[in-house]
């Protein structure tokens, strides 16, 4: 069958059919963000208040004690990942692990990155160690690396620098407190009145 002969078959088979009519939808009213909205959206963002236990104990990447560990959420851009990775920003605050069990070290970082939220701090070190002589090595940086993957307020993490501790601390950007998104928002609400 040639072309003609398809495309007029096709003409036959649709004589009859009619073109319907493009639905039209009408906005009335633009959608409102509700303080309920506001406090469910801060709540889904925000370290856990209660209970460190989602953060495991057990479940844990092993990795070496020469390992370089990284991570990047979706959406932090490039640059600002190179510029940590770097250690180009300002470390407004430490934390030291040495000597701690994994539990104290868990509630630790959990205590200390809380506490970073409440005072705006964005970027931080944790110090770790290598764990050359743990058994089995590298037992502290390994839990160090997947609990900051964790706990959703880490925008991205990776080893220092050899000034700040090299493969056995890890520099972490925090996402900016609920206060200061809120503070922002505001700002950028009067702006556009």
């Amino acid at each position: 069958m040639s072309d003609n002969n398809e495309l007029d078959l096709f003409r036959e088979m649709m004589a009859d059919v009619s073109p319907l009519e493009q639905d039209q939808v009408e906005i009335t009213q633009k959608h409102q963000i509700t303080e309920t909205h506001l406090a469910r959206q801060i709540a889904a963002q925000t370290l856990t208040e209660s209970d460190p236990e989602y953060l495991s104990l057990d479940n844990v990447i092993m990795r070496k004690p020469e390992d370089i560990i990284e991570f990047k959420r979706d959406g932090v851009q490039e640059g600002v990942f190179k510029k940590l990775r770097l250690g180009k920003y300002e470390i407004q605050a430490r934390l030291d692990l040495h000597r701690k069990t994994l539990k104290q070290a868990r509630d630790e970082i959990l205590q200390f990155l809380k506490q970073c939220q409440r005072m705006d701090i964005r970027t931080a070190v944790i110090i770790h160690g290598k764990g050359e002589r743990s058994d089995p090595p590298a037992m502290m940086k390994s839990h160090v690396a997947t609990w900051l993957e964790q706990i959703s307020d880490i925008m991205c993490f990776h080893s220092a620098l050899r000034q700040h501790g090299g493969n056995g601390a890890t520099y972490v950007m925090l996402k900016k407190s609920p206060a200061k998104k809120l503070d922002n928002r505001e700002k950028h609400q009067k702006r556009q009145r």
